[in-house]
């Protein structure tokens, strides 16, 4: 982000300070704060792609009409045809 900082006072859930404090314990976190400001900044980024999407949509739509929960559906059907199995599914007889 910028070389300057500033201080914030939050109210954070303590199970994610716990979080935060074994990722700092367990070295891959330098501090605290640095793991929180990674995870604002992740959130900014992933805000960002998800406005990007948005707008693809919004403009996809515009020019060809509203995406249709028909439409929709087909195309997961369609997906899930096409996928390709990388794992074979566990037996259900548990070896």
């Amino acid at each position: 982000m910028t070389a300057h900082k500033q201080r914030l006072t939050v109210t954070v859930d303590p199970d994610l300070i716990e979080a935060g404090n074994r990722t700092v314990a367990s070295g891959a976190a330098a501090s605290l704060s640095g793991w929180v400001s990674a995870a604002l900044a992740e959130r900014v980024l992933r805000d960002q792609k998800l406005e990007g999407l948005r707008a693809a949509i919004a403009d996809y739509e515009a020019e060809f009409g509203e995406i249709t929960a028909a439409e929709i559906a087909t195309q997961r059907r369609a997906d899930r045809e096409d996928a390709v199995v990388v794992r074979g599914r566990r037996s259900s007889s548990g070896g």
